[in-house]
């Protein structure tokens, strides 16, 4: 449509929209140069698989698999590999719920202590106050991250125990007052799945959700292992150079993290969502209702400055809903989530009044790669081509790198290499106590001191002295790929008052929330 000058009468608007729309409707077949492209983000993110989906008008036009599911192997990966969405599976807990809500089994609004009465969080007032609705928004008051520390790495914790410990940590802001990404709620949400559904989230999931709508290549949980050798491994940058990693095997994490998919099975399950639930003509998987709600903006959300390259684009609005982010591009509204665990990428999106939906799975960490991939498909079905998503999203990354690099370099500018610590090495050994966490160990082992976090078998590391009473925990695990600052602060008399700790590098995972810790000695430890 051409531009017009002046404005046009309010009459004429919803007409002209529903032109528009009826225009961009009439494309459902997927961009003719899909496979090159993707191939192109492959070699250039050096990404070893991906699956992708697309969605259109109710059809999967595109369930496909693009590389290999390990390097060096011949085994590609196909429609039906198994990739972790990681934090997409928070749609499916939301959607758990919502099935809930329709069987009146439960409200949104209900207080989660009338489900949960042993529910606690650390200020009495949220603890009354906090809503099943609150679980999913990510607006309880705690700060990005805050708890993942009893998630990531896996920990000897039960997932009812984590929740439980919730009450030791102390929130960071007001109730309802800011938005902040977290975890540890949709483990609560899980729990509450169990009292009121009566089958665990792993069983209700499968059953009501999995099975119910043909996904039949995924597992809500690899705690088990694979049931197939279909499964796409897992690759990150460590230490310089890109490697194949441990599989994150973790069933405490699996209400927030734990679906492994593949773009076959999301592609049905992208049908289903943007059908308002709606599996056959004779049955739902839930109500148009569910979707209004989940779909609802709930926790206002930040908008920051996009890449100059994609200034054009920025946000006008952005929230979070249950389960889903709701935003703006080039003026339709989009639902969407990412995903990310160690070794994969996920990215799905829903463009509602196209009835398009697109899914975007990898095995490695590269954002950019699934974000051109996406945008690539999305201003195909706008119509538009006015970027090329390959060379923007090597720009951008490639700025990202350097700019991180040059935070490390200042880091270690800033260093006083000439300064010692305040104490005896053999004074920091003993015992440390965090509420929440509970006991992390150092002890002297030859000339050095060694951490342990007495919960996270991954979680061991030597202590180099940095500067002053500051020391860096470099993990023996490199894939972990989260060293950390260790400061002491000492008492008058000498003696270590507590510690604190912090990742060294900004590219460090948020979900390592050392931050969060507040180390004191255990009485009689610490010298």
């Amino acid at each position: 449509m051409k531009q017009m000058r002046g404005v046009l009468p309010a009459v004429l608007l919803p007409f002209m929209f529903m032109v528009d729309a009826a225009v961009l409707s009439a494309r459902s077949d997927p961009p003719q140069d899909l496979d090159a492209f993707v191939s192109d983000v492959l070699e250039q993110f050096e990404v070893p698989g991906m699956g992708v989906a697309v969605v259109k008008d109710g059809k999967a036009v595109v369930a496909r698999g693009y590389g290999v599911r390990d390097t060096g192997k011949a085994a590609s990966v196909d429609a039906h590999t198994l990739f972790a969405i990681a934090s997409n599976t928070k749609a499916f807990t939301a959607t758990a719920l919502g099935i809930l809500v329709e069987e009146g089994k439960l409200k949104w609004d209900d207080p989660v202590v009338d489900h949960l009465p042993w529910f606690q969080l650390s200020d009495p007032y949220v603890t009354q106050e906090i809503t099943v609705r609150d679980l999913l928004a990510h607006r309880s008051g705690l700060a990005l991250g805050q708890g993942d520390l009893l998630l990531w790495p896996n920990t000897t914790y039960a997932r009812k125990e984590i929740v439980r410990r919730l009450r030791y940590l102390p929130l960071k802001t007001s109730f309802r007052s800011t938005y902040a990404y977290d975890n540890v709620l949709y483990l609560a949400a899980g729990e509450l799945i169990e009292a009121v559904g009566g089958q665990t989230w792993e069983e209700f999931v499968t059953v009501r959700i999995l099975d119910k709508v043909g996904m039949n290549d995924s597992r809500v949980s690899m705690r088990d292992g694979p049931v197939a050798d279909n499964v796409a491994q897992p690759f990150a940058v460590v230490e310089g150079t890109m490697r194949r990693i441990s599989s994150e095997v973790n069933g405490n994490m699996a209400p927030a993290a734990g679906i492994y998919a593949s773009a076959a099975d999301m592609a049905t399950w992208l049908i289903v969502r943007l059908d308002s639930g709606r599996i056959t003509p004779e049955s739902r998987l839930f109500s148009p209702n569910t979707t209004k709600d989940s779909w609802a903006c709930v926790t206002p959300m930040p908008i920051s400055d996009p890449p100059p390259e994609l200034a054009a684009l920025k946000r006008q609005f952005s929230c979070y809903a249950l389960g889903f982010v709701v935003w703006d591009y080039r003026g339709h509204k989009i639902v969407s989530h990412s995903g990310a665990l160690g070794g994969y990428l996920s990215l799905v999106t829903m463009v509602p009044d196209l009835r398009l939906g697109v899914a975007v799975l990898t095995n490695q960490e590269s954002e950019a790669a699934f974000t051109a991939v996406t945008r690539h498909i999305l201003d195909h079905y706008l119509q538009v081509s006015d970027i090329d998503w390959l060379a923007v999203m090597k720009a951008i990354a490639d700025r990202d790198k350097a700019e991180i690099a040059a935070e490390e370099e200042k880091i270690h500018a800033n260093r006083d290499s000439t300064s010692g610590p305040s104490l005896s090495i053999s004074a920091y050994a003993g015992t440390y106590n965090d509420a929440w966490y509970g006991d992390i160990i150092i002890a002297q082992e030859q000339d050095g001191l060694v951490m342990r976090f007495s919960h996270t078998p991954a979680l061991v590391g030597d202590m180099e002295h940095w500067q002053q009473d500051t020391f860096i925990v470099r993990w023996r695990d490199r894939e972990q790929r989260a060293d950390a600052f260790i400061t002491f602060a000492l008492n008058p008399d000498g003696s270590i008052d507590h510690a604190r700790m912090k990742a060294v590098s900004p590219a460090t995972d948020f979900s390592f929330d050392f931050q969060d810790l507040l180390l004191k000695p255990s009485p009689g430890e610490v010298k």
